[in-house]
């Protein structure tokens, strides 16, 4: 190694350490790549092909106090014992959006975080744009990495899904349009259990932006607009709202079942029946979206016949078909009850639940009046579903276990009339009986498909 040549240590090789990998070699720096568990075939393949050294399994800490940076996986807790060794050398830390930002030239960032929302919001924005014919990518925790797109396919602009953990170890990223959708409580564990920490952490989207930028913020959120009353933002702040009375505001609002945008002189709106995306959510999203591809310079005019050529994302309610007058929708990503919740929202026939998995802890009581309300029956898909039953037995007459995704669709066929829907929405996560959340929806679609 050259006296010249700095170093560059890169902990976790998933796609953002080997995104950030690839860039830090293609910039000049000295890369190692140190993951304590295996590393996946693809991207240790990568690595190779790249020339780019790397350990799998281990941590030699010799190899990474030398460090002049080091670029942590986002899934790796400041409470590991090789991350406090790294911090009492006083070596940098920083996110893989942190690097990717440092060479991301003049491009332009459209950056969106929320407790939920995200992935959907990222992928409408990014259509947006990419249908007005605009040079973009999606990255972040969708698509690939910022840092991989940067050494890859540099293009003008990036829209983002970023989580906290991302936001973490940021030191000067400062996208030109933040998006902040809600704050529910998640995460709590790498938070110290506080969620002040977790509402923080959002926050540090804002937290480099200059009244140049844009903050567009889900003001009807009550954490969001608590935070906003005691804390300074830089940024100029546009609000998304359901508030009828924000029509002169620059922004969004929902009214009369229409969405109205305003930005910079220019207004329009459209049916929200015009929209691709079911519930009042996805009312949030597809506010967020539109205006942030107002901010980037899309033409308001344009923006109905870009919204009604959208696709929304696999397993997020997900519409999967109708047999005789029965309804199959897939929201397999929904892995926490506050999803669940969002989904039951927009359901407006009686709907058969299917729930269950890898309980985390769930309180069932927050989609407690909307499954009285909603649902006319319950069918279990985990191994262990004693907490579902702890919770609706008492007000649900039909609660039925089942052992597979398959089992799970003719129990609640078998129970649904002509016009109800099936809704896969499941609370938990998957690992019990599925690989991921894919693999459960898939295994529902395809139950589905043989009926």
């Amino acid at each position: 190694m050259s006296t010249q040549q700095k170093r560059l240590v890169i902990l976790g090789a998933a796609e953002s350490g080997v995104g950030a990998a690839l860039l830090g070699k293609q910039q000049g720096w000295d890369v190692f790549v140190s993951d304590g568990g295996r590393i996946k075939e693809q991207f240790s393949t990568v690595l190779a092909e790249a020339g780019i050294e790397f350990e799998e399994g281990q941590h030699t800490i010799e190899k990474l106090l030398n460090a002049n940076c080091i670029v942590k996986s986002p899934g790796i807790s400041e409470k590991v014992a090789i991350v406090k060794q790294i911090r009492a050398a006083n070596i940098e830390v920083i996110s893989e959006i942190e690097f990717g930002y440092r060479y991301k030239g003049d491009s332009k960032i459209i950056a969106i975080t929320g407790s939920n929302g995200k992935s959907t919001t990222t992928k409408l924005t990014w259509h947006l744009l990419n249908k007005a014919g605009y040079d973009v990518a999606m990255v972040g925790n969708i698509g690939i990495s910022f840092a991989k797109q940067i050494a890859i396919k540099p293009c003008a602009w990036y829209v983002m899904e970023i989580s906290s953990f991302q936001l973490d170890d940021i030191k000067t990223f400062r996208p030109d349009v933040s998006v902040l959708l809600n704050i529910t409580p998640d995460h709590l564990d790498r938070y110290d259990y506080k969620f002040e920490n977790y509402i923080a952490s959002k926050f540090r989207i804002t937290h480099n932006q200059t009244p140049d930028d844009v903050f567009v913020v889900n003001i009807d959120d009550t954490v969001i607009k608590d935070y906003l009353s005691t804390h300074s933002i830089h940024s100029k702040i546009i609000y998304i709202t359901m508030n009828e009375q924000n029509t002169e505001n620059e922004g969004g609002h929902i009214s009369n079942e229409r969405m109205y945008l305003n930005y910079d002189g220019e207004k329009s709106n459209m049916s929200i029946h015009d929209l691709t995306l079911i519930g009042k959510h996805n009312q949030y999203n597809s506010m967020a979206a539109g205006i942030s591809a107002n901010i980037a310079g899309v033409r308001q005019s344009k923006l109905r016949e870009y919204f009604t050529g959208f696709v929304g994302l696999d397993h997020r309610l997900e519409y999967v078909a109708t047999i005789r007058g029965v309804t199959f929708i897939n929201d397999s990503k929904a892995t926490n009850v506050n999803s669940v919740w969002y989904a039951l929202e927009s359901m407006k026939k009686p709907t058969i639940l299917i729930l269950g998995g890898q309980d985390k802890g769930n309180d069932y009581n927050e989609i407690m009046e909307l499954v009285k309300e909603k649902v006319k029956a319950i069918i279990c898909i985990g191994k262990d579903n004693s907490p579902i039953h702890a919770a609706f037995d008492s007000v649900m007459e039909n609660i039925i276990d089942t052992t597979s995704a398959t089992e799970a669709v003719l129990a609640a066929y078998s129970l649904a009339d002509n016009g109800d829907i099936v809704l896969l929405s499941p609370a938990c996560a998957s690992f019990d009986r599925f690989n991921n959340f894919e693999d459960r929806g898939i295994q529902f679609k395809e139950a589905v498909r043989n009926l």
